[in-house]
């Protein structure tokens, strides 16, 4: 287990799992008030992101030729993540926090932030978000320095059509690097895919079956509107349903069900303990039990994946803002967090942040 950070000891107020009475005993910290919002829905997990760089160009994601990418000075250092995540765990309650981006292997000293991190008190459960570019070298380090698990992104197993949706020829480095996960115990390793009609669809129950092979977790991830482009198409959209009549042709589901309130509903596969998810966002939403906060690379709180107004908490961070500050802009964000997504009414309105810029 790494050391805690310098910045953990110096200051009591920040220990908060353990307080120290005049007797000499230690007794447990008061449990933080949890992070609600009007709806009564308790916030529990956190997604940050660490730099909304990539090293694919998935064509369901953004341009061939890539974004404009954050400059340096504007996206958030290891201290401030260190203690964004902190206030949050000690002070709002979260008890997960998954690291994403962009690609967040992409982020400089990433085994270092994620020691600091895991050395907090009161630590979270770390999980990280990947396209596996760069896992097989570093998911020894990374599980060393305490993640718990990731979650690798992979849409098809034909090397052609891997090139051509991610316009990169990389698909050897990913299922390299899904087998580093696994050797380096960060499981459950689950993988994402995104099935687009015409593109990969013909593969879904291809993958679950590659899946249960190598004993991963099969989750499938219905297409949203959150491309760079703005070219994301309905009709396109594999839904929910979809997804399991593939499946079905081959495979014999057992209802599972939801799991607390984690996003996919899942099936196990009869005769096995492999378990299949599906995340149908747009056509299942479970907008009523989210329980996810969302903080991107440069600083700003989103109170949903599809919020259209963002919280400045890089601005209260270097303008000398202390914790309780942090934490009362954090709630009043949740706080205003609205009943759903409304993808499926008219009144929607797309983030102007695309995907790889918001984070998963």
């Amino acid at each position: 287990m790494p050391r805690p950070h310098p910045d953990q000891r110096s200051d009591p107020a920040r220990t908060g799992s353990l307080r120290h009475h005049s007797a000499g005993r230690l007794t447990a910290a008061p449990s933080p008030a949890p992070l609600v919002d009007r709806f009564g829905r308790v916030h529990t997990d956190l997604r940050v992101s660490l730099t909304d760089r990539c090293n694919l160009r998935c064509t369901y994601c953004m341009p061939a030729e890539g974004l404009g990418w954050l400059p340096r000075a504007e996206v958030l250092t290891d201290d401030e993540v260190v203690r964004l995540v902190r206030v949050a765990i000690q002070r709002l309650g979260i008890t997960k926090v998954r690291l994403t981006g962009g690609e967040p292997l992409l982020r400089r000293g990433l085994p270092g932030l994620v020691a600091r991190l895991s050395a907090l008190d009161a630590a979270p459960e770390l999980s990280l978000t990947t396209n596996g570019i760069g896992l097989a070298r570093s998911a020894a380090a990374l599980s060393e320095a305490g993640l718990n698990r990731v979650n690798l992104s992979l849409d098809t197993l034909r090397a052609e059509r891997f090139a051509a949706i991610t316009r990169r020829d990389r698909l050897t480095d990913v299922l390299d690097g899904l087998h580093a996960a696994r050797a380096a115990d960060l499981s459950p390793v689950k993988i994402n895919a995104v099935p687009v009609r015409g593109v990969n669809d013909d593969e879904i129950a291809d993958l679950a079956a590659f899946a249960v092979e190598h004993g991963y977790r099969m989750r499938f991830i219905e297409s949203m509107p959150l491309d760079a482009q703005g070219a994301w198409d309905r009709d396109r959209m594999v839904t929910a349903e979809e997804i399991l009549e593939r499946l079905g042709e081959r495979l014999d589901l057992v209802p599972v069900g939801r799991q607390d309130n984690a996003p996919a509903e899942e099936w196990r596969i009869a005769g096995t303990d492999a378990v299949v998810g599906v995340i149908a966002s747009v056509t299942r939403p479970f907008c009523g039990s989210c329980d996810r906060v969302r903080l991107t690379a440069d600083g700003q709180l989103r109170n949903c994946l599809f919020a259209t107004e963002e919280s400045d908490l890089r601005a209260l961070l270097r303008g000398g803002a202390d914790d309780a500050a942090l934490e009362a802009a954090w709630r009043t964000s949740v706080g205003g967090k609205g009943p759903g997504h409304a993808i499926n009414s008219p009144e929607f309105r797309r983030p102007e942040r695309p995907m790889s810029a918001i984070g998963g």
